[in-house]
């Protein structure tokens, strides 16, 4: 192969097959992908969950991951978030003329890690490359199949006392990839993303002894904890009061923040789960998610009140309290 993406890689011709041949299938290989058709056949009656995200992430490689990472567990927690379990990926590049073969080689190989560790499969794919200068190196776009193992309620389930839990520290996706991207993070620093696979904390949330109990589930990740929990409120009957001192930020995190002029509760987190669940639940759910690698700092940060319907309220260490709005443009641009 070449040392660089040239346009021919994306001809549907010799190089793209030589591309397919050579990186993919080696690094992803299952049988529905081996007939390399326009789609894939896949087994299974059960109720479905589909979803898909695209990833332009820059730098495409981040403290924590890289961007092969990231499109498997952003689609892979989508999934999970909406009661399922992943089953079968699509995956799509868009690679920009001139891209290092031994670059795409390294995220292809992220892919192929994060894919068995979540239990699914690259079952079709595309490969498209934009003339150099029309792209950014590489864009993935990932879309993902799984079966529903609980029906989870939505905001309509929702209700005044409930727990607000979150599965780990805040924020530590945006902060490092800003950081990264502005050169100012030391080599020794311990500042990583969270980007992680959910599979597992969602499964231990969802075990039927307890899933009963959980409302709504959802990833914070663009906008972070302050816009995912507006996205539940708005427009309902209800309020969530958050504690300012209850979430868990790293030290490393608010130092990041505080250099780049950021708020961590708008910092994206990209392995990370938030849940709302009944409040007499919210102590076997909080067990569950510190049981999972990745969960020890699992904590319950809010509540669900009546005090102003629709709006999300941040009480202060002060004991004031003020609202936190949703993200309001392009606060962390290109993180995921």
């Amino acid at each position: 192969m070449d040392e660089r993406i040239t346009l021919d890689y994306g001809s549907g011709g010799l190089k793209t097959s030589e591309l397919i041949e050579s990186l993919l299938l080696p690094a992803l290989d299952n049988p529905a992908l081996a007939q390399l058709g326009d789609g894939a056949v896949l087994q299974g009656a059960d109720t479905l969950v589909f979803s898909t995200d695209s990833f332009v992430v820059s730098p495409w490689r981040f403290p924590g991951g890289d961007i092969g990472k990231l499109s498997v567990c952003g689609t892979v927690n989508d999934l999970c978030m909406a009661g399922g379990t992943p089953k079968y990926l699509s995956l799509s590049f868009i690679l920009e003329e001139g891209f290092l073969i031994s670059d795409l080689k390294e995220i292809i190989m992220s892919i192929a890690e994060e894919a068995a560790g979540s239990g699914v499969s690259i079952v079709t794919g595309d490969t498209k490359v934009v003339e150099s200068g029309k792209g950014d190196g590489i864009y993935i776009n990932t879309a993902g199949i799984g079966f529903r193992r609980a029906a989870l309620p939505g905001r309509s389930g929702i209700r005044p006392g409930d727990a607000v839990l979150i599965s780990g520290t805040a924020g530590r996706h945006g902060a490092a990839v800003m950081m990264e991207r502005a050169g100012l993070l030391r080599e020794d620093s311990p500042l990583r993303s969270d980007c992680q696979s959910l599979l597992r904390t969602a499964s231990a949330v969802l075990d039927p002894a307890i899933s009963e109990a959980v409302r709504i589930l959802r990833d914070p990740t663009r906008g972070g904890i302050a816009t995912t929990l507006n996205e539940f409120t708005e427009g309902m009957p209800f309020s969530i009061e958050l504690e300012q001192t209850a979430v868990p930020i790293d030290p490393e995190v608010e130092a990041a923040c505080d250099i780049l002029g950021l708020d961590p509760l708008y910092c994206a987190c990209e392995g990370r789960m938030l849940a709302v669940c009944a409040p007499e639940a919210a102590d076997r759910l909080l067990s569950a998610m510190r049981s999972v690698p990745g969960g020890e700092h699992a904590a319950r940060i809010g509540t669900v009140t009546e005090d102003l319907p629709g709006r999300v309220l941040l009480r202060t260490p002060i004991g004031g309290t003020r609202i936190l709005s949703k993200l309001s443009g392009m606060q962390l641009p290109r993180i995921c």
